[in-house]
């Protein structure tokens, strides 16, 4: 498994491009805010020579789906999420505005793809990715975990060190924590990617993480 990372946005979230041997990927979470950040993760992908085949989100915030219209408009991909964020995914002016304070241009939001479930996978070349659910930083926050390779997508639920905010709408305190003991489950070497910030492990937030139980 090939993971790329750009870091998109003023928010800077980790958008990945993920592939295998077999040159298949998927997008997890294009919040580029620029044709030019866009630019970049097309580059690689055609450098690379990569088919990508799914258009990936951890969740429906604004700073993790604002190049989806990008996505959608070169790839003929539509965002795949949970679609219990899509309130939030259809207002997404009055989202921005809770969250910044102000109003913020961005391209038309494409219309979403399948609907992703706890216990679905989705498959690219020879890998599987499992979707957890993981409600609390928002109702449709899932994560994405590789059983094979011990890799974790895990958004804006778990941090190295910390775990998501839930003071924005759909948030929920109680529920990130039932989230963070099931991703407390996991085997301990697996890697965590965030949607922010750096990579770490399960073993690690077990030991350092406050919000986890050890």
């Amino acid at each position: 498994m090939d993971i790329k990372t750009f870091v998109v946005n003023p928010l800077g979230v980790n958008c990945y491009v993920v592939s295998d041997e077999t040159k298949e990927a998927v997008i997890i979470d294009c919040g580029c805010s620029t044709e030019s950040e866009w630019t970049e993760i097309k580059k690689y992908i055609k450098e690379e020579g990569l088919r990508v085949v799914h258009l990936l989100n951890t969740h429906l915030h604004f700073d993790h789906v604002w190049g989806t219209s990008y996505a959608y408009r070169d790839l003929g991909l539509r965002p795949e999420a949970n679609y219990e964020d899509l309130h939030i995914y259809e207002h997404m002016d009055e989202q921005i505005r809770s969250v910044v304070g102000m109003s913020l241009p961005h391209p038309p939001m494409p219309p979403l793809g399948r609907s992703l479930l706890d216990g679905d996978e989705l498959t690219f070349g020879s890998t599987t990715l499992h979707v957890m659910s993981t409600p609390g930083h928002s109702r449709g926050s899932v994560c994405f975990f590789c059983k094979e390779k011990n890799v974790l997508f895990s958004g804006d639920t778990l941090f190295c060190g910390s775990c998501g905010r839930t003071d924005l709408a759909g948030g929920s305190w109680h529920d990130i924590m039932l989230s963070m003991n099931k991703l407390e489950a996991l085997p301990e070497e697996t890697i965590v990617f965030s949607g922010h910030g750096p990579s770490t492990t399960i073993g690690r937030e077990k030991s350092y993480n406050p919000y986890m139980k050890g």
